[in-house]
């Protein structure tokens, strides 16, 4: 399929180069990344992501993660999604402590955990990962703020954060989120489902980089204002 820009470098010119395109301005820099339908919906009828998303989303999800020292992710999107162990360091944020199964059993480093001190299943996931790979990152809530500053002091510096919903506003509210990438696909299809972001309200300033279409797909960038300068 073909891109073609919008809105950024040479709109209207040849199929662009998204490794250069998505290149972070700064380091370190954890974008949110999400797909979504033109009604808003985060998920089709099967609760999953990967129920909406298509080929032309799929080129720049792998761009992404291609261009991430580590992925972010929910422990309940990591389970629904069914994640399991990639090329690069799979963080999951659980104030349980709950390692999702099919993420355990992977190689050493392969899954970290961001969890919290009063996690019910704390004990556990040290156990199932080992002490160095789960983060205590606050008493009751994980502190968003300094899980970039404890990635980033083990050389993950470019997070990619891939939800839900429930994430992506809690990185956002907690000023942790640098930069938003959707994906809008060109379907309706109503329901219940959960916006991209879900959480007590915020209003946060964007700031638009790219947009590209390609086969009616729409896939923006958008900068965070307050993380600016």
């Amino acid at each position: 399929m073909t891109l073609r820009v919008l809105v950024g470098p040479d709109p209207g010119g040849a199929e662009p180069d998204l490794a250069r395109l998505y290149a972070a301005p700064a380091d370190p820099w954890l974008r949110v990344n999400m797909v979504s339908t033109l009604d808003g919906a985060a998920s089709g009828e099967n609760g999953r992501s990967g129920s909406i998303n298509n080929a032309v989303d799929k080129r720049v999800y792998d761009q992404l993660r291609a261009l991430a020292d580590a992925i972010v992710v929910g422990a309940g999107t990591a389970r629904a999604e069914s994640y399991a162990p990639v090329d690069r360091p799979t963080v999951v944020v659980s104030r349980r402590g709950d390692v999702p199964e099919q993420l355990r059993g992977g190689p050493p480093g392969a899954v970290l955990l961001a969890t919290c001190a009063s996690a019910e299943h704390l004990a556990e996931a040290e156990q199932l990962l080992g002490n160095d790979q789960v983060l205590v990152l606050g008493e009751d809530e994980v502190d968003l703020l300094r899980l970039r500053e404890e990635l980033a002091g083990r050389g993950l510096t470019q997070l990619l954060a891939e939800g839900g919903p429930h994430l992506l506003h809690d990185l956002v509210a907690a000023g942790a989120a640098d930069e938003v990438c959707v994906t809008v696909v060109p379907r309706l299809v109503a329901g219940e489902g959960p916006r991209i972001a879900v959480g007590p309200p915020v209003d946060v300033p964007l700031e638009l980089l790219t947009l590209l279409e390609g086969e009616g797909t729409l896939l923006g960038r958008w900068r965070i204002s307050s993380r600016m300068g």
